[in-house]
């Protein structure tokens, strides 16, 4: 089915890398489409990001066509059709069309075909089987526009046929209807993903912790991973998940209090966790978490400052101070999602304000200052320092130099060598 050409005015079809990457594609007589997110999210009205193209070229074709117009090409994964155009504003992921030959549940084999019908009947949602032209013509071939407009995350095909071909549609499914959703997710598609859930088993981490970060970052997240786990899917990808009320909480005062532009999916993952530091490490390592990501997450919940939403403001500044920006903002994120009571929403919001507005003082005492005072080359000077520093702290960082000099004299007076 086609359709009339509703996104004809779309800024990135009308950009001059997509219509030169377009053009290059069609210069020899095969055809090029846009598929996928970028028409899927276009049709939405969400934003666009990356945008991939469907062409009848073979791989080898369309990186001639594209490099003898000066495109610059990468053979990203020539095997399984596709090169990436490299352009001074985007990069257009390209894929021959093509059918699978035999499946494993995690990658496929391809054969490379001309048909758009049997390229579309390979791919998972009927959303995400929308193809584009070049001029904004849309291209519907199983039924997509109806389930996007209804926002149904809808399988192509028969479901356990789709999810047996790569066992991480289950999460997709679970991702797109967070991000897309609209209702209850369909009911074949999720009765499909609870029957066929063993197979999640067979993914590697890399592929589970990206489908679960970007569902996290959803809006409507917390309905998501309710699903996941009245499903039994939840249990299997992420048995340490023991804090769904908490993640709950989080997203709600993200969405409905603070108005997040940016979501932070490691701060969303910490709030579903209650781990000591070897329960983190172990999930960072079948995860395959950043050394960043998993430090992050071993801070933020196993870190034994008191946070409450009653601190002074001098309490406050003292806390950023010594936790660090990063960490004190997640522990009121948690403890404010921790709170029962939502009377606290204030205090908490100003906790956030403050430190967002924070800048970290520095302690205007050096080395050379230290030893002009009497104490001698050595580690007695860190020792020393970290003495005065701890004063100074406790005297709300005060910016008399004169007072710091006296106390600093006072240390060394004190101290015996």
């Amino acid at each position: 089915m086609t359709a009339d050409k509703e996104l004809a005015r779309a800024p990135w079809l009308n950009e001059a890398d997509t219509r030169a990457v377009m053009a290059a594609l069609a210069a020899k007589g095969g055809a090029a489409r846009f598929v996928g997110g970028a028409v899927r999210n276009a049709l939405m009205g969400e934003p666009v990001s990356d945008i991939d193209i469907a062409t009848t070229e073979t791989p080898e074709a369309a990186k001639a066509l594209l490099e003898a117009k000066g495109i610059k090409v990468v053979p990203t994964g020539m095997d399984h059709g596709t090169i990436t155009a490299v352009t001074p504003t985007r990069h257009f992921e390209i894929t021959t069309l093509r059918v699978d030959v035999k499946t494993d549940g995690r990658r496929a084999d391809v054969a490379f075909t001309g048909d758009w019908a049997a390229d579309a009947g390979r791919r998972d949602f009927t959303m995400n089987a929308l193809y584009c032209d070049a001029d904004g013509t849309i291209h519907d071939p199983l039924g997509g526009l109806a389930d996007l407009k209804a926002r149904r995350i809808r399988f192509i095909g028969d479901a356990h046929e789709r999810i047996r071909e790569d066992y991480l549609r289950i999460l997709r499914f679970f991702r797109l209807h967070a991000w897309y959703g609209k209702g209850e997710p369909d009911e074949a598609g999720l009765r499909a993903c609870a029957e066929e859930r063993e197979g999640l088993r067979q993914l590697s981490g890399e592929r589970v912790r990206d489908e679960l970060l970007k569902t996290a970052s959803a809006d409507n997240a917390a309905a998501a991973f309710r699903q996941m786990a009245a499903a039994g899917i939840l249990q299997l990808v992420l048995p340490e998940a023991s804090r769904l009320d908490r993640f709950e909480k989080l997203v709600e005062i993200e969405t409905q209090q603070l108005f997040v532009q940016k979501v932070d999916p490691i701060l969303r993952l910490g709030a579903m966790l209650d781990l000591d530091k070897p329960g983190i490490e172990a999930l960072a390592a079948r995860l395959k978490l950043s050394n960043r990501d998993r430090d992050r997450l071993a801070a933020m919940l196993t870190d034994s400052t008191k946070i409450v939403c009653y601190l002074s403001m001098r309490e406050v500044r003292r806390a950023l101070y010594l936790m660090g920006l990063q960490l004190f903002k997640d522990r009121v994120s948690l403890g404010w999602a921790d709170d029962k009571r939502g009377h606290n929403a204030f205090q908490w919001r100003a906790m956030l304000a403050m430190a967002d507005s924070w800048e970290k003082p520095v302690l205007p005492l050096t080395g050379e200052m230290i030893k002009a005072a009497g104490v001698p080359e050595g580690p007695q000077i860190g020792r020393i320092r970290d003495e005065v520093e701890e004063w100074w702290i406790d005297s709300d960082f005060i910016d008399d130099e004169f007072s710091i000099i006296e106390r600093l004299k006072a240390i060394v007076q004190a101290t015996v060598y």
